[in-house]
């Protein structure tokens, strides 16, 4: 009996309550309503499709087409330097395939004027005495012509600072100059094509407590700065022109005729504006052969060298534009809001691009077709962009973000108006765009032709249970890490910093930064069908689940870069005993 009246006194309650608790829900609703859906709760358990699972690994992996786009892309078109006559051509292509496939809306979009636009035709380099040799080189971008072969004595130029520029006034005249230290160059001890271990993914997802690498901006600016006093004088001494040595890779890959040819060694900042443009022809030389000419002249022996450097320039004023194409989405309360992948379409000028990037290009072009294949209809619409002009600072993803979804405003101070804007300060808090609420996040790939093995979430923690989620299903495909790292230089970075989720994912890392990043290696035949079938596979998922689920992905607090200085600056009236100073006067003990 008494535990029958507790019953009936228990139910009696939970009756009386439920007006109390449905106010406090529509209450609830109605504080929520105009919020938009990221600011919501998010599930603590995601609806996920296994069946569209099973049907997108299916075409991805058993009925791939991403190396036909591969072949097209690489071979048919070439090498995709920004603002010349291929990338116009890739443009045109990746639009056209793009709508032929089914997508909508499939059209360019004009990011502003870039600057020349430059076609290598041919370059050779030889030494003429005191022996014959042929050298493996290949001409700078943006470098002007030779107008024919022409032969000077080689000299090399020692200038570590702005004082030892002096030591060449007078002696450059006619002179083919070697700019450039030599650097050793280290026997390969390891092999240059490597797959991730669990240890090497471990590390990926540690996340660092200390900073990787230094600030290395103003050593940066300092070089360049160097480097442009060197050219005026080069100039104005009325040198033949310049031979600089290829860089090494990031590990190790820097020789055998492997060059890296990009703008990490020119002569400036903005040498594809006219008004800054390469006064005199430029080539990179593998270090091997510079090494040899380098020694001869360290032996004051008499060294002519002989090139001829072709070169085409078709205008000074091109522009850029991106290829973008959607699937509209069919969920009447969630087709206005867009989810959207993409990579950069254009490349450098010594191969023909395939890692760097045509591999996420065409890995993008795929996933839009699978989706067409299948016949997806999307609750919201999926869009794919492919940037031109990352390279030269992620141009074409930065401005399509301050077309559609906010500006991040920076310095225009005279001192930061010489460097490039992805070096420059910011000077004010973020400008949004209405669109900015309306887009769920972006999916970027760009580090090579590896399969995806994770994501990298940008600090997003919020994003950390969906994805460990979402990946459950792909781990007999390889994905397993989820890290709370950040990585840098490609386009996601322009979605982030106006507080929209973009991610990079974590790749296989092959012989990426080994052998083919940006330089003369980076072929067709360095593409991995597998691995980009897979990749193509997982993007698909990812993008999927973006565009199905009732809520957009959550969002990190919007950035305040703007206030970085401010917060890394040392705490005041800290030290206890202290005398205060004035601070200029601090300065000055800096």
């Amino acid at each position: 009996m008494q535990s029958s009246k507790a019953l009936c006194l228990a139910v009696l309650l939970a009756l009386l309550s439920l007006p109390l608790y449905a106010a406090d829900k529509n209450k609830a609703n109605a504080s929520d309503a105009g919020k938009p859906s990221y600011e919501l709760p998010q599930p603590a358990k995601e609806s996920l499709d296994y069946t569209m699972y099973q049907r997108i690994r299916d075409e991805g992996l058993s009925h791939s087409h991403v190396m036909e786009f591969a072949s097209a892309l690489m071979d048919g078109i070439g090498p995709r330097l920004t603002g010349s006559p291929n990338v116009k051509r890739a443009n045109d292509w990746t639009r056209d395939q793009l709508a032929a496939m089914g997508c909508s809306n499939a059209h360019l979009e004009d990011w502003g004027e870039f600057g020349m636009g430059w076609q290598q035709l041919n370059a050779w380099t030889r030494m003429a005495s005191p022996d014959t040799a042929v050298f493996i080189t290949q001409a700078a971008p943006w470098s002007p012509s030779s107008n024919g072969a022409v032969n000077g004595q080689a000299i090399w130029m020692d200038v570590k600072e702005e004082k030892d520029l002096a030591n060449y006034k007078g002696k450059l005249a006619g002179k083919v100059v070697l700019l450039g230290d030599m650097r050793e160059v280290k026997p390969i001890e390891k092999p240059l094509f490597q797959r991730m271990d669990d240890k090497d993914l471990a590390k990926v997802v540690e996340y660092p407590l200390t900073s990787e690498r230094p600030d290395y901006l103003q050593e940066i600016a300092k070089r360049g700065g160097l480097r442009e006093k060197t050219v005026q004088l080069l100039t104005s001494e009325h040198a033949l022109a310049v031979v600089l040595p290829s860089r090494d890779s990031r590990d190790g890959g820097g020789s055998g005729g492997t060059i890296f040819d990009d703008s990490s060694r020119g002569l400036g900042w903005f040498i594809y504006q006219r008004e800054h443009a390469q006064p005199l022809p430029v080539v990179i030389m593998a270090i091997e052969n510079y090494g040899r000419v380098y020694r001869l002249l360290k032996a004051n022996v008499p060294v002519t060298i002989e090139l001829n450097v072709d070169v085409k320039f078709t205008g000074d004023h091109e522009h850029g534009f991106d290829t973008i194409a959607e699937i509209p989405g069919t969920d009447p309360k969630l087709k206005d809001e867009i989810v959207m992948l993409g990579g950069h379409l254009d490349s450098w000028a010594a191969a023909t691009g395939a890692t760097d990037n045509g591999a996420g290009t065409v890995v993008a072009m795929e996933v839009m077709r699978i989706f067409n294949a299948l016949q997806i209809k999307p609750r919201r619409t999926i869009r794919v962009g492919l940037w031109t002009g990352e390279e030269e600072g992620e141009f074409g993803s930065l401005n399509y973000v301050r077309q559609h979804f906010g500006v991040v405003p920076l310095s225009t101070a005279p001192d930061q108006l010489k460097l490039p804007e992805w070096m420059r300060k910011p000077a004010g808090p973020i400008q949004l765009k209405p669109d900015q609420q309306k887009i769920s996040g972006y999916f970027n790939l760009d580090n090579g032709t590896g399969k995806i093995l994770g994501v990298y979430l940008e600090q997003n923690a919020a994003v950390a249970p969906i994805f460990t989620q979402w990946i459950e299903p792909l781990r007999d495909l390889g994905v397993t890490a989820i890290t709370m790292r950040g990585t840098e230089g490609t386009d996601h970075e322009s979605f982030d910093a106006v507080g929209i989720p973009g991610f990079q994912f974590v790749q296989d890392k092959l012989d990426y930064s080994s052998r083919t990043h940006h330089s003369n290696m980076d072929t067709y035949e360095r593409l991995q069908p597998g691995d980009l079938a897979q990749a193509a596979t997982v993007e698909a998922i990812f993008v999927y689940d973006t565009a199905m689920r009732d809520q957009m992905l959550p969002r990190k607090p919007l950035p305040h870069p703007e206030l970085d200085e401010q917060r890394k600056a040392p705490l005041k009236k800290l030290m206890p005993g202290a005398v205060e100073v004035e601070e200029k006067d601090a300065k000055e003990n800096k």
